[in-house]
């Protein structure tokens, strides 16, 4: 039984193999002939029946031959899509206009730890293990590593909380 499924599998490959190289030769020709639009300047037909005919290297040496030859800048790898956001800072100064009440009305925040008070670090080591989840380990390196930022996208009633709680223990922690 699992011999005949073999051989019916290997027979249904065999076919495949056939056809897709028939129908990929077919869709290479096609390619060419569908793809050429009809050019009002015959110079400029024949330049492009030249190109087509190309390697993908001598296409290649064909860019960048045109490329020092008309002093084009080689574009980053996104484009003109990518080159587009350098080339409007010109709409730049109306977005900061619209963007400061924004600014007024943030609602997420970074907490950071800048810094605590020696005789209180046993206290911040042990808050700093609740709130982020870490070892008491992970936790004492994190601490002493200060300044660090400690969480980010906060929403500001818990970021408050969370300053007022380390501000008790003898911690400095700013919001951003």
């Amino acid at each position: 039984m699992s011999l005949s499924v073999r051989f019916a599998a290997q027979c249904a490959a065999r076919q495949l193999r056939a056809s897709t190289r028939a129908s990929s030769s077919l869709l290479v020709q096609k390619r060419f002939e569908s793809t050429a639009a009809p050019a009002a300047n015959p110079k400029i037909a024949a330049i492009v029946d030249q190109i087509s005919t190309l390697t993908l290297l001598e296409t290649s040496e064909l860019v960048s031959s045109l490329k020092s030859r008309l002093n084009i800048p080689d574009l980053p790898v996104g484009g003109f899509a990518a080159a587009a956001p350098a080339a409007a800072p010109a709409a730049a100064p109306v977005e900061e206009e619209e963007a400061a009440p924004a600014a007024a009305e943030k609602t997420l925040f970074t907490l950071k730890l800048e810094k605590f008070d020696a005789a209180a670090k046993p206290k911040v080591i042990k808050e700093v293990k609740n709130l982020l989840g870490l070892s008491l380990v992970e936790s004492k390196k994190f601490v002493e590593s200060a300044p660090k930022v400690m969480k980010e996208s906060v929403p500001k009633e818990d970021a408050e909380k969370i300053v007022a709680a380390m501000k008790e223990l003898g911690a400095t922690v700013t919001m951003d």
